[in-house]
């Protein structure tokens, strides 16, 4: 069985057009491999399963709050697979520090929370495609939202948490990176 696929297309130029803003990071490059420091700790991967430092700017006036994720759409599965999910990221928040995505939450700005991850896990999950298939993308997102809370629980799954963002993103700012192994 093979795992090779087409490439899916950038899953969200499929949702709602909104702003772009610019989203940066010290550890990880716009379109180049993930650091095996971000690459998941179990399942063979061997990494440091640690977020990488991410920085936003030139988000739009009215932002409340802020969604931070990763998403690796061409994971062998119908519908991507969600590594990480932060709710709730004040306004105020321009920046997470390089390992804030922790099971332990110690390095989360105040009032955010995380959601599982499609491991189950309420923390940061790397990079863990399965080996030898081709590199995959690492989308890690952030959208500008029109309210201060997102009005979930730490208990919903990221489909939820994007679902119930759809109609508050009045921007959003996206930076792919890639692994394989």
């Amino acid at each position: 069985m093979s795992l090779q696929r087409p490439i899916d297309p950038d899953p969200y130029s499929l949702l709602p057009e909104v702003p772009a803003f610019t989203l940066t990071s010290k550890d990880v490059a716009a379109d180049e491999p993930l650091d095996l420091a971000h690459v998941y700790s179990g399942m063979g991967a061997g990494g440091g399963n640690r977020s990488p430092q991410l920085s936003w700017e030139g988000f739009p006036a009215g932002t409340q709050s802020f969604v931070v994720t990763c998403f690796d759409p061409d994971a062998p599965i119908p519908g991507g697979f969600w590594h990480w999910t932060l709710v709730d990221v004040p306004a105020a928040v321009t920046e997470l520090a390089t390992d804030a995505g922790s099971a332990t939450g110690a390095g989360l700005p105040t009032g955010a929370f995380q959601v599982p991850n499609d491991l189950g896990e309420r923390a940061y999950a790397g990079a863990a495609p399965p080996p030898g298939d081709r590199p995959h993308r690492y989308l890690f997102a952030v959208l500008a939202l029109d309210v201060p809370t997102l009005g979930v629980n730490d208990q919903v799954t990221p489909a939820v948490v994007n679902f119930t963002a759809l109609g508050h993103v009045l921007g959003r700012a996206v930076l792919s990176t890639t692994y394989a192994h």
